[in-house]
């Protein structure tokens, strides 16, 4: 054996006279992705992103056509863009009576709406009455009849109660569309809060409601939250009840102020997408306000049914 061989033989056994073994190759640490995965990944939420976006930046650039028929040449658009719609539709119209009565509805639903929701989703998730099993079935099931079925009943309970053309009534009538989902949605939610903080309040002397109010609300703001936003969002959008059961002009909601825009021959679509931009404004507000706890809510609520 030459020279060479031995001091390659050498070099390649460590000091403690061993074969050298080259180190396998590192694994991936679990839960990360490639290059290409990160790739695709991104790819696919930028173009969800662009699909999410796309109709909210055709509404805003539709709003800034002068002319009612822009929208068949959206083209024309670029050459002549401007913000007389908004002018005309904050100055010429009822907008912020509009603005004030969506206000008042909605956040009547969503006080009203959240408090009997949460005391329900409370009372089924701690206590075990009678019947706690088929009352929320109960509540579900109220969700599956139609808005053109429960219109006429509606409209006569209000009008024996004379609630018609008040907001309250339009408030009611929204809370019975938002409680249930928002008490299910309580009751998955407080599910997943220990009952021993309960028998903790009960140690320290406060009663039930002392216990619900100063322990477990507190805890429960992520889900309080989304059921803040739904009833905020059933309320504020809603056309069917608004429409039926408010008279007044002064008294009329975004979604059925938009409505005077349209004539039986004619429609200012230029003027209905810029109020439609500027009602954007409230609700984005309110989600920001949210927005934090929404995504906790939304999970949480639903590890326990």
């Amino acid at each position: 054996m030459s020279t060479l061989d031995l001091d390659t033989s050498t070099a390649v056994r460590g000091s403690s006279g061993r074969a050298a073994k080259t180190p396998p190759p590192a694994a991936r640490a679990r839960g990360k992705r490639g290059r290409l995965g990160t790739l695709a990944a991104h790819g696919t939420l930028t173009v969800a992103s662009l699909i999410a976006l796309f109709p909210i930046a055709w509404l805003v650039f539709l709003s800034l056509g002068p002319d009612k028929d822009d929208y068949l040449h959206p083209e024309r658009i670029w050459s002549k863009m401007t913000f007389d719609n908004y002018t005309f539709v904050l100055r010429e119209t009822n907008f912020f009576d509009w603005l004030q009565s969506s206000l008042i509805v909605s956040l009547g639903t969503t006080v009203i709406g959240v408090l009997i929701a949460a005391t329900t989703g409370y009372a089924v998730s701690r206590m075990r009455f009678p019947g706690y099993k088929k009352f929320m079935w109960v509540l579900l099931v109220t969700q599956m009849f139609p808005v053109a079925v429960l219109m006429v009943p509606m409209y006569q309970i209000l009008s024996e109660l004379q609630l018609i053309d008040t907001y309250f009534g339009l408030i009611l009538v929204y809370c019975s569309t938002a409680v249930p989902y928002c008490a299910w949605l309580m009751k998955g939610y407080f599910d997943t809060i220990p009952f021993e903080i309960d028998e903790a309040g009960r140690v320290d002397g406060l009663s039930p409601f002392g216990t619900f109010v100063r322990l477990i609300l507190p805890l429960a703001r992520p889900g309080l939250a989304v059921a803040a936003f739904y009833s905020f969002i059933t309320a504020f959008g809603e056309v069917a009840f608004a429409t039926t059961f408010l008279l007044d002009d002064e008294k009329y909601t975004f979604a059925v102020g938009l409505q005077s825009f349209i004539s039986e021959h004619d429609a200012q679509r230029n003027l209905m997408a810029a109020t439609a931009v500027l009602i954007a404004i409230p609700v984005s507000a309110f989600f920001y306000l949210v927005q934090k706890n929404l995504v906790t809510g939304l999970t949480s609520g639903g590890t326990k049914g």
